[in-house]
């Protein structure tokens, strides 16, 4: 499906954060990079937890604020990376981002907007946004083809579900 420029989706609670992830987990590719994007508290982390939970790992997965990378593996790597703290691209940079994007595993980056300048040219952009307590809108908006077509695949069975 060519053309595609977004989907927008509410979830009413941090389980259907998860399963949302888990949805877009099977389609993952070693060497994606998925930049998550938001308001403190908006979901993200508990977007990469389910991420993390439905590729097999079995870890506590905690957002990495002041370690700013932490790697998951469970014969797949999860790169998770929280750049709040950064100020600019050049700090990741000097840690070497290079080797987790262009590796064997799947990159997610919280606060990703900071750092897209660095991001291949086709990733993948999801907004949170609080829409009340436990509400979130989440928009899932795919930079290049590739995206494009798993997000076409993914939402097309979502669409009756969510209207």
């Amino acid at each position: 499906m060519t053309g595609f420029r977004e989907f927008k989706i509410v979830t009413r609670s941090p389980g259907e954060t998860k399963d949302l992830a888990g949805r877009l987990a099977p389609n993952l590719l070693r060497g994606d990079v998925i930049s998550l994007v938001g308001d403190l508290g908006a979901g993200k982390t508990v977007f990469v937890q389910g991420l993390a939970e439905s590729l097999g790992v079995r870890e506590r997965v905690t957002s990495p604020t002041f370690t700013i990378i932490k790697e998951y593996s469970n014969g797949f790597r999860l790169y998770h990376f929280d750049v709040y703290r950064l100020e600019s691209p050049a700090e990741l940079v000097d840690l070497g981002y290079e080797e987790y994007f262009y590796d064997d595993g799947v990159s997610v980056i919280e606060w990703g907007n900071r750092m897209a300048s660095l991001f291949p040219p086709e990733y993948l952009e999801i907004q949170f946004e609080l829409a009340g307590e436990d509400k979130r809108e989440v928009t899932f908006t795919p930079k290049g083809r590739r995206w494009e077509e798993v997000l076409g695949k993914l939402f097309s069975g979502l669409k009756k579900e969510v209207e």
